[in-house]
């Protein structure tokens, strides 16, 4: 379990990512989609800084994990949190993204960063490539896991429920599915279009072993949710329910809809970053 230290550590690496964030979007001239990367960013610091055995030193390693980002849109929140973990520059990505032959595109290229363990942006492919990827895993006798970052939104897609179908057939132990259940579509609340809930019960009904995280924003939540994940040899896929908030930390992001992408102006631009700062004491003082 972690201790307040731990979680303070990772908390300091979520701020200056949702810092890092709102300035490449006020750099860029044209839309990053920052309400759901604002949403999942605290559970990608996490995964990347404290559960994963991933790293820039690691990525030849037949036994490091796997991640797939299926929420492929999400790009620029993982560039800038594996920037922090050393795999790449963030002023690269600042002075490149989105543009013609960058490596940093508006969703990820495995063919421009090989350390990439897919290459996304389709809704509904990631879970499907990481029952691929767990099963070749335990058929090679590995112990890794494999990790799939998903929107709540993706979730509607059939092929999404086949490969969870799949992945408790095959008795993948060592794939993990995480949901960033921020309950927005592109346009609509989900709830309003398309009814998702009683949610956890869906997944406990194809067999995956849920653990719902109540506040997917909350640092110290996240972490002991991470930390309770089953070893990598059991024979049930884990599904990490996040309950996030889509544009969390800024005001005028928060649970809108418009927000889903967008680009900040300099007047926005020194909004956000306040109230991210002011966002990240009170949490400070929450410890």
């Amino acid at each position: 379990m972690a201790d307040k230290k731990e979680v303070l550590r990772l908390l300091e690496l979520a701020h200056q990512a949702r810092r890092d964030l709102c300035k490449l979007c006020g750099m860029y001239s044209g839309n990053i989609h920052m309400g759901g990367d604002m949403s999942m960013i605290d559970v990608l610091t996490c995964l990347f800084h404290r559960t994963m055995q991933v790293g820039p030193d690691l990525v030849q390693a037949p036994e490091r994990d796997r991640f797939i980002l299926s929420k492929g849109h999400g790009a620029a929140c993982m560039y800038i949190i594996m920037a922090q973990k050393g795999f790449f520059d963030y002023q690269e990505i600042c002075d490149t993204y989105g543009q013609v032959g960058s490596k940093f595109g508006q969703h990820p290229c495995k063919t421009r960063l090989p350390m990439l363990d897919a290459s996304t942006g389709s809704l509904g492919h990631g879970l499907p490539l990481s029952v691929g990827l767990a099963a070749s895993s335990r058929q090679k006798g590995r112990r890794n896991r494999v990790f799939c970052m998903m929107g709540d939104g993706e979730t509607c897609e059939g092929s999404v429920w086949e490969a969870a179908m799949s992945g408790h057939a095959l008795k993948l132990g060592n794939l993990v599915a995480i949901v960033d259940r921020n309950k927005q579509l592109m346009t609509s609340f989900s709830e309003d279009s398309i009814r998702m809930d009683p949610y956890a019960d869906k997944w406990c009904a194809f067999g995956w072993n849920v653990i719902e995280i109540e506040d997917g924003n909350n640092m110290a939540q996240i972490v002991e949710a991470f930390d309770r994940l089953p070893n990598s040899d059991t024979e049930i896929p884990t599904v990490v329910i996040a309950n996030t908030v889509k544009g969390k930390n800024v005001s005028f992001m928060e649970r809108q809809i418009k927000w889903h992408a967008g680009s900040l102006n300099e007047a926005d631009l020194a909004t956000a970053l306040k109230d991210i700062d002011e966002a990240f004491e009170k949490q400070k003082e929450g410890l």
